[in-house]
């Protein structure tokens, strides 16, 4: 590939994935007030919390994904295709095992969830527990779904999988929002919802298929495969389940502690400092794919230049949009949320806006390590961090308040941040004797692999 079309490939790659990581939540944002207009705030709040959990249960259910990238892009390195769809339909199995299990306790968990939801208003919780049981089925759908656009990933296309994933979410909260027009139902419009994730899965197999040049994409539970797989993939779901534990921990602990009021102002604060972290993770989540293809090929030495300009563009980003954020911050809080929370939320809004730009200046190195198959210590420094701002929180909050978790929350991201301490060290190290397998030859003939 010439270098101009690789720079191009990596830009388009790194739009895809910022806008792979917006365009949900501004749906969400664009049809709210007309499911509020049409349903009221109690069933617009049941279709959240249903949301919600489908989106977590989905992400907690797919947290194999980064194993998928690291391992088909390496075999796609080395050439070997039948491993690369031994591994795509043993990852089928993996997360489609773990889709049926979370589906499972979803389903069977919705009465209790509903009924601590509703608060004894019988017709509300019938629609909150079907709502929450659809929502349950979603899981699996969306487990098989990363499969598709892990894979896509690995080969570094990262343009087909989130056109489909995006079309096909979209046009679920387009349908989600006109059935509301039609019927005053939240469960009519998680059933939209669910069909438009049918739609979208099966387009998204289809292309996979192609791509593969496979005959078949059954899962299946190859030994190796799935015991490799399992040594990257059981430290990526770990952080997954953290990661999700972590992201609602101090709202919950504020909840508790000073009442749901409270929770307004930091919610809002964190929710408009998110995207530092977010899109600098999101545009250069194509580093991990490129940097595992590239190491099939050659020693962990030859990524230092990328790695360097990989690294300068995630720090003048992060750089960029923190400047932005503490100088204009509080007048956007005032403009989207009102005086009274701009003014509470005055106190920690700079803590805020300094834990999201240092946890985004993690992402090189998190990525780079992944690339290097070193997730476990990517796993345990985050762990971590996530485990020194919980004991904080806990001990800063009663004393402190608001600012207590504030301030818990800006010491996370210090301990991930040391991560670039291996990552140097590995770079400097001596380079073997021998080099590894050729470089990538583009899939161009079927691949059968015996099931």
């Amino acid at each position: 590939m010439e270098e101009g079309d690789a720079v191009r490939s990596h830009l388009s790659n790194a739009a895809y994935g910022i806008l792979d990581y917006a365009a949900y939540p501004i749906g969400m944002l664009i049809v709210a007030p007309v499911v509020l207009r049409n349903l009221g705030v109690e069933l617009y709040g049941v279709w959240t919390l249903a949301t919600a959990a489908a989106s977590v249960g989905g992400i907690i259910a797919s947290g194999f994904g980064d194993a998928n990238i690291q391992h088909v892009a390496r075999q796609r390195g080395a050439r070997n295709k039948a491993a690369v769809v031994l591994a795509v339909r043993s990852m089928m199995g993996i997360n489609l095992a773990l889709g049926i299990v979370f589906s499972a306790i979803g389903w069977m968990i919705s009465p209790l969830a509903a009924a601590h939801m509703t608060l004894g208003d019988t017709q509300l919780q019938q629609s909150c527990i079907w709502s929450l049981r659809i929502a349950s089925l979603l899981m699996a759908i969306r487990a098989v779904e990363s499969v598709c656009i892990s894979t896509q990933r690995a080969f570094e296309r990262y343009g087909a999988a989130i056109r489909i994933s995006i079309a096909a979410r979209l046009l679920a909260l387009a349908a989600a929002a006109g059935s509301t027009f039609l019927f005053h139902s939240v469960i009519a419009m998680i059933v939209a919802t669910g069909c438009l994730t049918v739609v979208g899965l099966w387009l998204q197999l289809a292309h996979l298929k192609r791509l593969l040049w496979a005959k078949s994409l059954t899962p299946v539970f190859d030994h190796g495969t799935v015991r490799s797989l399992f040594g990257f993939g059981i430290f990526s779901w770990l952080q997954a389940v953290a990661g999700a534990i972590f992201s609602q921990v101090d709202r919950l602990i504020l909840g508790v502690s000073l009442g749901a009021g409270v929770v307004a102002s930091y919610a809002l604060s964190a929710q408009m400092a998110l995207p530092i972290f977010g899109f600098a993770a999101s545009g250069l989540h194509f580093l991990f794919p490129y940097l595992s293809h590239r190491l099939s090929s050659s020693h962990s030495a030859s990524l230092k230049s990328p790695l360097v300009v990989a690294f300068a563009c995630n720090v003048i980003f992060v750089g960029v949009s923190t400047t932005f954020l503490l100088l204009f911050g509080e007048h956007i809080l005032r403009a989207w949320a009102g005086s009274a929370i701009a003014q509470d939320s005055a106190p920690i809004l700079s803590m805020i806006i300094w834990s999201s730009a240092l946890l985004g200046l993690n992402v090189t190195a998190t990525y780079a390590l992944l690339a290097l198959g070193r997730v476990q210590i990517v796993t345990w420094f985050n762990l971590a961090g996530g485990a020194v701002m919980l004991l904080l929180m806990l001990l800063l909050t009663p004393r402190m308040g608001i600012r207590g978790v504030a301030i818990a929350r800006l010491s996370y991201p210090f301990i991930p941040l040391l991560l670039y301490i291996p990552l140097v060290r590995h770079l400097l190290s001596k380079p073997p004797a021998h080099e590894n397998s050729p470089s990538l030859e583009e899939f161009s003939e079927p691949v059968e692999v015996a099931s």
